[in-house]
């Protein structure tokens, strides 16, 4: 993805000539909470409903919170930031995956996924997991998942809007902003660096 950085206004670019796809590209930075934390605790409920038993129910929490990580990673580095051939209908659709948010990266309102693009994306990998995992301990994964997705999008927000005291989430700022303004091409994780420490992509300590 080529280095592009237009303007730290919390505004940017009208994307599209429509005002209600105009509308639904945007969004609330606690939006997301109101979605999700309802259905993180049904599933949460269910699993206690369905007894599906402690032990059981805290190792697919855990492993829930560990693929999250690797599916914000692997999202990132290959679909945002998937290199589209010279077309216009390309070029157009990279803009609106992933693109204005490197041109504009303190847009306050393209900072978590709308829930025109959350929603389907979670009842995706919902019917994904559940095909694949034991009967019932969806119960104990999706809702771990969902939580760092949440995590995921809320830090994203916080990245770009807050300034932190603690070392960690410095750190962790310092991660993405030289993702934005040294090298777009490296440091993927978003939440942790655990990822691009793993396949290569961090940045070199100079």
């Amino acid at each position: 993805m080529a280095k592009k950085y237009i303007s730290n206004s919390q505004e940017s670019v009208r994307m599209f000539k429509s005002d209600l796809l105009e509308a639904l590209s945007k969004v609330h930075f606690l939006v997301p909470v109101f979605i999700f934390v309802p259905i993180i605790g049904y599933f949460i409920y269910e699993a206690v409903e369905k007894n599906i038993g402690l032990l059981i129910f805290f190792e697919m929490f855990a492993l829930g919170l560990f693929i999250w990580t690797l599916v914000e990673y692997v999202m990132h580095r290959f679909l945002f930031h998937y290199t589209p051939p010279n077309k216009p209908w390309a070029l157009r659709l990279h803009f609106i995956f992933h693109g204005v948010h490197h041109d504009y990266p303190s847009d306050a309102k393209r900072l978590v996924l709308p829930p025109s693009v959350s929603i389907p994306l979670a009842t995706g990998f919902y019917f994904l997991f559940n095909a694949i995992l034991p009967a019932n301990y969806i119960y104990g994964f999706f809702p771990a998942f969902l939580l760092g997705y949440l995590f995921y999008d809320e830090s994203h927000y916080a990245i770009h809007h807050f300034n932190f005291k603690g070392n960690i989430w410095k750190k962790i700022k310092q991660h993405h902003m030289l993702h934005h303004y040294q090298d777009p091409d490296k440091g993927y994780g978003v939440s942790s660096p655990f990822w691009d420490k793993i396949f290569r992509s961090d940045f070199i300590k100079k």
